[in-house]
């Protein structure tokens, strides 16, 4: 057994640790330099020919041929985040200082849950959360939790407003599950608010059917006149109201709900207050649009994704808790992980307030960017970003055959091509298959859309319309004949000298 191939402090082990990240480097390098497309056209079908190596050989392979092996049969054949046509989603291209952070995370493997686990990460990791809760206008009071990704965060939120408001009421669920009280809970959201707040009610045992959905204005911001006559209605079915969830940055739109106001009813109605601030909490680093932010300060909670406008490697996201002291709704200590004498010898085991135990150091990816690049950086580029996603809208509003669901708000253009939602869907398939872009769709009163997110700094304007002169072009082809496009494999997508073979 070769023991060299852990990582130690060996000269053996360092020598093949730097040997190996060199090729790895070079092959990154070679992968991209190459990748002129922003995909392959490969599609599930065709990609398990890809896939025929032996998983688990009885003797191992060479790690630079089983690397090279997975940069031409997968990473050669995954969505290119960085390419400019690539904006369907909310998935960014990645920052160099960050990229350098991953390395410190994966080779010193720190594990986030407790101090003899993680020693000065934990201290770092704190200091990151309470620069985040001054950022967003929190006291000396908030805290919070590095997690998985926003989903996590909204779960976190809903679940602390669930198990806040049984306490207000004399109940403990973690010890003794929901009362039937529980079944009268109800959580308000807007009719395009993230999935996941219908998800974490079912997970939380409140179900689905808990969540109303509160009407939207023309522009996708939840009308507070309605926010108001659905709590009215739920009071009048002796309902109970436990959490509002205002969303700063819709998925679909951009679209930014009044938080000031949805902040006031939440106190008159002694309801949390949750903010899903995934997308458009970056804006906070902005001077010219922090304002869209207002009255986020009032938040019990709120959601931030750093993986998104901060530019960091998937996953790193942030939950931060206005009121510290409601992390006991979730405390556990175990003595073979955080004895509560610990904590009376001063010693911080961050497992009390997060709902995973092994995590990674991701606070180190934000703080080196940030550390590296300056807050002047990061407001650049989302001024730019919401710029140039103006200047598209714009475009797209004055051209007959397309039509703008609605003037965006933050980095999001919601069209379409004024013909049927299959030519609809059929454009962004097309542009898919054949590797030449890869734009979001949604649906708006049975109408299919299509999306561009436009976080990508290397989005330019010519680029973009260039790229809504391809969906015009597609959408006349379509529209003549619907079946003008070959399957991805027959037209020559696929490039045979990358398959490899076990």
């Amino acid at each position: 057994m070769d023991l060299q191939h852990f990582l130690n402090h060996s000269p053996e082990s360092l020598a093949r640790y730097a040997q190996t990240v060199e090729q790895t480097q070079q092959l990154i390098q070679n992968c991209l330099s190459t990748q002129e497309r922003v995909f392959s056209g490969l599609y599930p079908a065709t990609f398990s020919e890809f896939l025929t190596q032996e998983i688990l050989p009885e003797r191992g392979i060479a790690t630079q041929q089983v690397l090279q092996e997975a940069v031409e049969a997968i990473f050669s054949h995954s969505i290119a985040v960085h390419h400019p046509d690539c904006v369907a989603h909310l998935h960014c291209p990645v920052l160099i200082p960050s990229l350098a952070a991953e390395m410190l995370i994966s080779a010193f493997n720190q594990s986030m849950d407790s101090w003899d686990q993680s020693g000065a990460a934990t201290l770092l990791e704190q200091n990151l959360i309470d620069f985040m809760c001054q950022l967003y206008g929190y006291d000396a009071n908030a805290d919070g939790t590095l997690t998985s990704g926003g989903t996590q965060s909204n779960f976190m939120g809903l679940m602390l407003a669930r198990d806040y408001a049984l306490q207000q009421r004399g109940f403990t669920s973690q010890l003794h599950g929901l009362p039937n009280l529980a079944g009268r809970f109800r959580i308000l959201c807007s009719e395009v608010a993230h999935f996941s707040v219908q998800q974490s009610a079912a997970i939380l045992g409140l179900g689905m059917d808990a969540v109303v959905r509160v009407k939207v204005d023309k522009n996708y911001r939840l009308c507070s006149q309605h926010l108001v006559q659905c709590l009215e209605d739920i009071s009048r079915q002796d309902l109970i109201p436990i959490c509002i969830v205002a969303t700063a940055g819709t998925t679909d739109f951009g679209s930014i709900d009044p938080i000031a106001e949805m902040a006031a009813i939440a106190r008159e109605h002694n309801t949390w207050l949750h903010v899903d601030a995934a997308y458009g909490g970056a804006l906070m680093l902005s001077d010219r649009h922090r304002q869209k932010l207002a009255g986020i300060q009032q938040a019990d909670s709120i959601t931030i994704d750093f993986h998104k406008l901060f530019y960091q490697p998937i996953p790193c996201s942030l939950f931060l808790l206005k009121d510290k002291s409601r992390f006991e709704l979730m405390r556990l200590n175990v003595a073979y992980l955080n004895p509560e004498y610990n904590e009376d010898d001063g010693i911080p085991d961050l497992v009390t307030k997060s709902i995973q135990t092994t995590r990674r150091f991701d606070a180190v990816k934000p703080y080196i960017a940030f550390r590296s690049l300056g807050r002047e950086f990061f407001a650049g580029v989302v001024d730019r970003g919401i710029e140039i996603t103006q200047q598209i809208a714009a475009h797209v509003e004055q051209d007959p055959q397309l039509e703008l669901a609605v003037s965006p708000e933050m980095s999001t253009v919601v069209f379409r091509y004024r013909s049927t939602n299959a030519v609809n869907l059929g454009i962004k398939k097309a542009l898919l298959q054949t590797g030449k872009a890869v734009i979001g769709q949604t649906e708006i009163q049975g109408k299919a859309y299509l999306k561009f997110t436009l976080i990508n700094p290397l989005v330019t304007f010519d680029r973009t319309v260039a790229l809504v002169e391809k969906i015009k072009r597609l959408g006349m082809m379509l529209s003549e004949s619907p079946h003008f496009m070959q399957p991805a494999k027959e037209a020559g997508v696929v490039n045979q000298k990358s398959k490899v073979k076990s």
